[in-house]
């Protein structure tokens, strides 16, 4: 088996080590004895949505978001609607979690539309929320938790058609407000975690490669086990971390 893993604006969108979800995608399915391919897709460059397996896209700065956000309304965007539509895994982070909602409104009350992708949009905050993150998560059908470092300002807020990835234990979440973190559509995901988010989540990972391989595969796709003693120990480090602090919201597990 085989997945095509699509990398959008690699070098734009990159910041606090967003590559490594890459590294994690790539290296987790070849643990598995899944064959990888990653193209990186810059701007201008048009994708075919039945190409790619996973698509993913990183965090940047305003100025890399104004770059992005009109080459995905003039290239990508309705490409990467219609992958996920056919039930492509997508992950999008920071900036590009904003980009794929349907609008970004700078500090600047400068909008930067979005491809609407996610029933979500996002403002300028006068806040900067920084720091480790902690999520209760259940969208697998199990509960489990996602850790993570997140830094934005950004106050993202999701409407009826978006849910999120699950309830904040630690940390802001997407607006610091209403308790939640991140949006799911299909097999797409928007999150605020860096940190990488991958590297120390491999159950996330290996959910991400499970679910396309069954889009390109069949539904009856069982992924091998890999052994994530390593990553487990880097989740449970930050768990530890926090907790050690008396910051954990009550219930967190």
């Amino acid at each position: 088996m085989k997945v095509v893993i699509g990398h959008l604006y690699a070098d734009l969108m990159n910041i606090y080590g967003d590559r490594g979800n890459i590294i994690a995608l790539t290296r987790r399915a070849q643990w598995a004895g899944v064959e990888v391919e990653v193209r990186n897709l810059a701007l201008g460059q048009t994708l075919d949505p039945r190409e790619y397996d996973i698509l993913f896209v990183g965090g940047g700065q305003d100025r890399e978001q104004s770059l992005i956000a009109d080459d995905l309304q003039k290239v990508k965007g309705g490409s990467i609607v219609e992958a996920v539509e056919d039930g492509a895994v997508v992950l999008a982070v920071c900036g590009g979690y904003q980009l794929l909602g349907k609008y970004f409104k700078t500090g600047e009350d400068v909008v930067l539309p979005g491809i609407g992708l996610f029933d979500a949009w996002t403002v300028a905050g006068n806040r900067r929320c920084i720091g480790d993150a902690v999520v209760e998560c259940s969208f697998t059908g199990e509960r489990r938790t996602l850790v993570g470092f997140e830094n934005h300002s950004g106050k993202t807020y999701l409407g009826p058609a978006a849910r999120p990835i699950g309830k904040v234990l630690h940390g802001f979440g997407n607006n610091a407000e209403d308790g939640f973190e991140g949006a799911v559509y299909k097999n797409a995901y928007g999150t605020y975690l860096h940190g990488s988010i991958l590297p120390k989540n491999a159950w996330l990972t290996d959910h991400l490669i499970a679910s396309a391989l069954r889009r390109r595969y069949g539904q009856n796709i069982v992924l091998p086990p890999v052994d994530a003693g390593l990553e487990e120990r880097a989740h449970r480090a930050v768990i530890a971390r926090i907790r050690g602090r008396g910051k954990m919201n009550t219930g967190a597990i």
